[in-house]
């Protein structure tokens, strides 16, 4: 205690310690006072931020849409190439140039291989003499006639002398020549792709020998097998999709060219030829799961598969408003397994979900109504959307 403070104790007595002692009791509550409204705005400002700290959950998305729920037949098959050629030699020679390489890509006409080339102009040259010999002899079959009588030789005299002179017979052997001439240079038949090379530079070949082969991959095919109750639901002209597991996440479209009549009496299975549109990473070869369609049902409510739930044995999808997840029951029909459509309520007669709304596809098998929640990617693995290719 200060002394100023203590002299005056002492001169006022018990007066002043009262004075004293009262007022060190108010600056105590007023301080108290201070220290517990700051402690009640403390625990208001907490009570405020609570809400904030709320976690919203992350969830994977899509919109609804309004389009064609396109059903199908699912099955397996086997890719094939409309060209595969294997070249063989035509005529026997020795071979001059290997002129291509496995894995090469060729155009139709291009040169593969060549056969020596000297053999075949010197046959050719033969064959020409023979012909030119021969309009000697059929020349000197019809002059003297037309000197001595002065005309024309008839057609009748003309054919005669052709046939004695051997002109005819010359000239099939010199078309023969040049033909195998020709043939002494393999090429390639159409684009594509050379899967082999049989032969090398320097080897002998006989007529019927492999030499090469080539592939198509722009046209490709897919012989897929149909069991026999689910061939009548298969069309021609549907939309195929293709995919491998030698290349998984990619889809290739194609188009139904044709069901063929035939049923396998062992497998009970009957085939179907898929055309593909592009056949991207798919090769000769490849086996590969075909889905066909089967029946196309236009205009419809189209949700993904993927965000139809159950609860209580009611189905029901998640809709994504204003950051909360909103469960709203539905009435399903028909799926593909990756869209289902949504049919109008019994009751209202109207479709609960709009286009445009985004449903829950990920992240909502625990999540309970109006909870927070925060989109995070949009989904992406709706391939099928009904679109013609």
């Amino acid at each position: 205690m200060p002394d100023v403070i203590r002299s005056r104790l002492r001169a006022g007595g018990s007066l002043g310690m009262l004075l004293l002692l009262t007022a060190c009791a108010k600056g105590d509550a007023a301080t108290q006072g201070d220290s517990g409204a700051a402690s009640a705005t403390a625990d208001s400002a907490s009570a405020d931020a609570a809400p904030a700290r709320s976690v919203s959950l992350p969830v994977s998305v899509n919109e609804v849409r309004q389009g064609d729920l396109v059903l199908s037949v699912s099955t397996t098959g086997q890719v094939r190439s409309d060209g595969e050629a294997t070249l063989k030699a035509e005529v026997a020679g020795t071979i001059d140039a290997v002129l291509v390489h496995p894995g090469d890509r060729v155009k139709k006409g291009q040169a593969l291989l060549r056969l020596d080339p000297r053999s075949f102009d010197l046959a050719v040259l033969e064959a020409e003499a023979a012909v030119a010999e021969a309009e000697v002899r059929y020349q000197d079959a019809i002059a003297p006639d037309s000197i001595v009588l002065g005309r024309a030789p008839s057609d009748e005299q003309r054919r005669i002398a052709l046939t004695r002179s051997g002109l005819q017979s010359a000239r099939v052997r010199l078309d023969r020549a040049k033909l195998e001439r020709e043939r002494a240079t393999i090429t390639a038949p159409f684009d594509g792709m050379v899967d082999r090379v049989d032969r090398s530079a320097g080897e002998r070949v006989s007529a019927g020998e492999t030499l090469t082969r080539v592939v198509n991959l722009a046209a490709m095919r897919i012989e897929a097998s149909v069991l026999e109750h689910d061939l009548p639901l298969i069309r021609e002209g549907g939309v195929a999709t293709v995919t491998s597991a030698s290349v998984p996440g990619q889809q290739v479209l194609g188009r139904v060219t044709a069901v063929l009549p035939l049923i396998d009496s062992t497998t009970r299975a009957g085939r179907v030829f898929v055309r593909l549109t592009n056949p991207g990473p798919l090769r000769p070869g490849m086996y590969a799961d075909v889905r066909l369609e089967s029946q196309r049902l236009s205009q419809r409510r189209l949700v993904p598969s993927r965000a139809v739930i159950e609860r209580d044995g009611r189905p029901l999808v998640f809709v994504v408003k204003d950051g909360r997840a909103q469960w709203v029951y539905i009435n399903p029909g028909r799926s593909n397994g990756l869209d289902t459509e949504v049919l109008p309520d019994s009751g209202t007669g109207t479709i609960p979900v709009e286009v445009g709304d985004h449903v829950i596809v990920a992240g909502h098998l625990t999540l309970t109504h109006d909870a927070p929640v925060r989109e995070v990617v949009a989904d992406t693995a709706r391939t099928a959307r009904g679109v013609r290719p």
